[in-house]
């Protein structure tokens, strides 16, 4: 899933070590120092339809309420305690999806489309990458991808493609999905909770966003494929050679059990949509569903309780990094409402956007997301620290909370295909033997076009105020 991303691995570049948690860190210390720099102040706030809402005009200046040395520290555990219904949310739904990942069931399905699509090797691209896109966008596929890279990629070789489709078609499918986000629990169903807005609403966007990143992506990769099978002296194999190439298990089959398991993992998701839309469910009805879902798929895979158990351990101990990034994050938002600087930081900010259109607003907010994910290379985390700030501001500057969300999305999804804080990424370009400035050069194309789709479909949601609100 997604969101141990902050996670890096080695690559022998120590600038680019540095871990999440010690920037967040800084971020804490400079927040508390900015306590006795910025003006205090606060906006009045109402309720209205089970949403709290900024008075507009309402701004006043208080009496300063700096952040002591120690509470510095403190606040980290209240942030963990603020943070403590998103994080265990995340939790609980990587170990359901760790006793989805112990029966076996996804490995065979993928080996199995592999298999029958051997012959057809350029009709692999979007099958598979549609697998995968579904996968990001449906459950967050972060981390598994990791596994499938090491089948795909020597399998795209074997069939005379080349390392880089191999790789692009699982990381570059994936991170598709995960930044169209139609029902991805990690990032959109985070966001939407922070900015109060229904839980997955605003699907019918996402749906057409999925599809045309979907048909770009498979576009992009499918046309550097029949160049390199033209061209066989441009393939790059990275750390694979001719010869060992299919040194993966090849022979696994989608057995009647296994097919049982996805048919109950995909109605998980039917039942998840009807809830939703029926009952209002909310966090904490999603998370409770995914933990019965995940135990009906352990006991129909035929794992005793304590496979079960062990299973859903290691499935949220992967998640552990992320969701620790969700104190953190919230641990910043506890020093500047302690010193009272976050509607400080609302006033001078839609002071300033104020005198631009709420569309060059939402495309602003769009590429800060972008950039802070450098910083925060966490779906959940980033949706933690930003959204508290952005939603309000949303209201104040004319932009909807769902067009906000969608910027937050969109610019976490890009990011998680570029920067190099991404442990997902680097561990995916090691796995496939390609090295991150290689695959920059030959991703950035893509990434341009991803920007100006995700400025199209800004536009478009501020145009037809994208909502509910």
């Amino acid at each position: 899933m997604i969101q141990n991303q902050s996670q890096n691995k080695s690559t022998g570049k120590k600038a680019l070590n540095i871990n999440a948690f010690v920037l967040l860190f800084f971020v804490i210390v400079i927040s508390a120092i900015l306590t006795y720099i910025v003006p205090a102040g606060e906006f009045d706030r109402v309720e209205k339809d089970g949403r709290t809402l900024v008075v507009p005009d309402s701004f006043t200046l208080t009496e300063s309420s700096p952040v002591g040395f120690f509470n510095i520290f403190t606040s980290i555990h209240s942030g963990m305690i603020d943070g403590a219904g998103i994080i265990f949310f995340v939790l609980i739904i990587g170990g359901a999806f760790g006793i989805l990942k112990a029966t076996g069931a996804l490995d065979a399905l993928i080996v199995n489309i592999t298999r029958k699509l051997a012959n057809r090797e350029l009709l692999l691209i979007p099958v598979l990458m549609l697998f995968f896109s579904v996968g990001g966008t449906l459950m967050g596929m972060a981390e598994e991808t990791i596994v499938y890279i090491a089948i795909i990629t020597p399998v795209a070789i074997a069939l005379k493609l080349d390392a880089m489709v191999g790789f692009a078609i699982v990381s570059l499918g994936a991170n598709i999905g995960f930044m169209s986000a139609v029902l991805n629990p990690f990032n959109i169903g985070v966001a939407q909770s922070i900015a109060e807005l229904p839980t997955f609403s605003g699907i019918g966007l996402r749906l057409v966003l999925f599809a045309t990143l979907y048909i770009a992506g498979v576009l992009y990769v499918y046309r550097y494929a029949k160049k390199v099978k033209s061209n066989p002296e441009l393939r790059y194999l990275g750390k694979y050679q001719e010869g060992n190439q299919m040194e993966v298990n090849t022979n696994l089959r989608l057995t009647i059990r296994h097919k049982w398991i996805l048919t109950i993992f995909l109605l998980n998701f039917v039942v998840l949509i009807f809830g939703v839309i029926k009952f209002g469910w909310y966090i904490t009805e999603i998370a409770g569903l995914f933990l019965l879902f995940g135990v009906l798929i352990g006991i129909v895979g035929k794992l005793n309780p304590n496979n079960i158990a062990d299973s859903f351990i290691d499935g949220a101990k992967d998640l552990i990094g992320g969701a620790l990034i969700i104190g953190f994050a919230q641990a910043i938002l506890v020093v500047i409402q302690d010193g009272k600087l976050i509607d400080s930081v609302l006033y001078f900010a839609s002071t300033f956007l104020s005198q631009l259109s709420p569309i060059l607003n939402a495309i602003g907010m769009f590429f800060l997301q972008l950039s802070l994910n450098f910083l925060v290379p966490s779906g959940s985390g980033q949706a933690a620290l930003t959204m508290p700030i952005l939603a309000p501001l949303s209201d104040l500057v004319g932009v909807t909370r769902q067009t906000a969300v969608l910027a937050f999305q969109l610019g976490d999804g890009i990011s998680n295909s570029l920067f190099p804080t991404s442990g997902v990424l680097l561990a995916g370009l090691a796995v496939a033997g390609i090295p991150f400035t290689k695959w920059i050069k030959w991703i950035l194309p893509f990434i341009f076009i991803q920007i100006v789709i995700s400025i199209i479909f800004l536009i478009i949601a501020q145009v037809i105020q994208y909502g509910p609100f």
